[in-house]
Parts: structure tokens; sequence; C-alpha cells
């Protein structure tokens, strides 16, 4: 369960860190927020390091390319849920996103040569089907065809990197995962986000700081989690992010969830548990 558990750590601090996202980006542009992030994370990394050297394994890698790649689509999967959720429904822009385990399933035997079992295609299914349950009366509140093409495309660019962290499976140590990816995000938003720099409040730049610690978090862990299991076995607790996400909307922005929302949750919650028990058994 090590896999699953890291993957749930990890969606864990993604949606923590897309609410903190949510309460900046009515005030400050994308690339001061992600430039800060991007610093900490850096920073951590190195002062780690320096307190307990060699933690984490290696810097240098033998796969450069393979991590460059990786790191830019990290930089526009960022851009795209940024830029696609100013202009869609949260709701609609969810449901795209929860499109995200079918494209990983659909990326595993193309880039990864990862047989996907038929129970893996069918529990996700159901997973989506609880989603679709708890947005389904919320359709409709409209929205830019530029925000969907942006959530889509970002979503297209998760799920290919979580297909890539699968391809690093073999190099020891979570430093260069994170490393790498915070110099290429850095280096891209860096200077944008000082050109654009907008006078913070102090409580503002410590949840900004606090963004950095969640994504180098949910990188870490989701990265650790596509080393450890396969896409098949995952593909269903990507649907997880729903009840975590309802939770915090409650919790931040005091949404009480409906009948409808608690339902959904519950048959992703059932779609992840009966996944698991079906593979369990197919191992015998």
């Amino acid at each position: 369960m090590k896999g699953p558990a890291l993957l749930l750590a990890g969606i864990v601090s993604f949606s923590l860190l897309d609410a903190t996202s949510k309460l900046l980006s009515g005030t400050y542009p994308l690339a001061q927020v992600i430039g800060v992030r991007w610093s900490v994370v850096l920073l951590l990394i190195l002062a780690i390091r320096v307190a307990l050297p060699g933690s984490g394994g290696p810097l240098r890698t033998a796969r450069p390319w393979l991590h460059l790649l990786r790191s830019c689509i990290m930089v526009l999967s960022a851009a795209g849920f940024y830029l696609g959720f100013r202009r869609v429904p949260l709701a609609e822009g969810y449901l795209v996103f929860f499109t995200a385990p079918f494209m990983t399933l659909a990326l595993a035997p193309l880039l990864l040569g990862e047989k996907v079992p038929p129970a893996a295609w069918f529990w996700s299914a159901i997973g989506f089907g609880g989603v679709l349950v708890s947005v389904l009366r919320m359709l409709g509140q409209g929205g830019s065809v530029e925000g969907y093409l942006c959530i889509l495309g970002a979503t297209g660019c998760f799920a290919l990197t979580q297909a890539l962290n699968r391809m690093l499976r073999e190099e020891v140590g979570w430093a260069r995962l994170i490393f790498w990816g915070a110099v290429v995000g850095l280096a891209v938003y860096g200077p944008v986000g000082v050109a654009q720099w907008v006078p913070t409040r102090p409580l503002d730049l410590g949840m900004m700081m606090v963004a950095g610690v969640l994504a180098g978090g949910g990188v870490m862990c989701s990265a650790a989690a596509y080393r450890l299991a396969d896409p098949a076995r995952l593909g269903p607790y990507g649907f997880a992010a729903l009840p975590v996400s309802v939770l915090l909307d409650w919790m931040i922005w005091h949404t009480r969830p409906d009948l409808a929302t608690v339902l959904g949750g519950c048959i992703v919650v059932f779609a992840c548990v009966m996944s698991e028990r079906s593979r369990r058994r197919a191992l015998g």
C-alpha cells in the first residue's frame, strides 16, 4: 500500500496548494506566485543538503534530457491550470481535470510498455462517475473555450508527468526529482515574476512560501508513488482529490457539501477500495 498511500499524500498536498493558489490568484500575478513557490522549494532542498549532506540522493542524473522534458511539462501544467480556472467555473474545470487518470492509463502501454487490466479501467470509470454525480448539478454555468482548452492541456501535461515519473523510477533518491523541476520553474517564472512584482502583504508572502513546501511535498510524494506502483494500480486513486477538495471547500470557504457531493465522494472512495481488492485477488 506504499504507492497508493504516497499518491494520496501527494493529492492532499496538491489540493492544499490549489486552495492557497485560489486565495492568492485574485491579487497577485501567476509568475510572482509560482516564482516564489519554486524559490522556496530550491532553498529548502539546498538547506536540507547543507544540514544533512547527501540527503535525498545525488543531484546528477544519467537522464538529463528526460528531467528537462519533465520540468518543462510541469511549467506548462502550472500555467494551464492557473489560466484555465480563471475562465471556467470550478466544478466544470474539475470535471475536465478528472480525465487525468484515464490519460495516465492510456499512456502506460504507449510510453511504459505496461499492461492495463480491464479492472483498472472499470474502477476508474466508477470513480469518474462519482465525480460526475458531484458536479452534474453545477454544469452549464458557462466558461470560455480558451479556459477549457487550458485545463485540458494542463491535465494532459499532468498525466504525462506521472508517466515520466514512472520512467525515472530506477533513479535512487528524491532530490533530483524536485531540484531540477525547481531550477527550470524558477528560470522560467522568476524573471517575469520580478518584472510583474506586486507589493505583498506579510500574510500573503507566508502563504506563497507555504505553497512552495506543499508543491515540493506533492511532487515528491506523487513521483515516489509512481516509482513503487504502476498506473493501473494508482489510476482510481486519482479521483480521491474530489473528497479532499470538498473538505477544503467546506473548511476554508464554508461551502457545505450537499447530498450529491457526499454521494459522489462515497462513490470515489468505494472505487478506490474495490480497485485495491480486485488487484489483490488477481495476485492471488
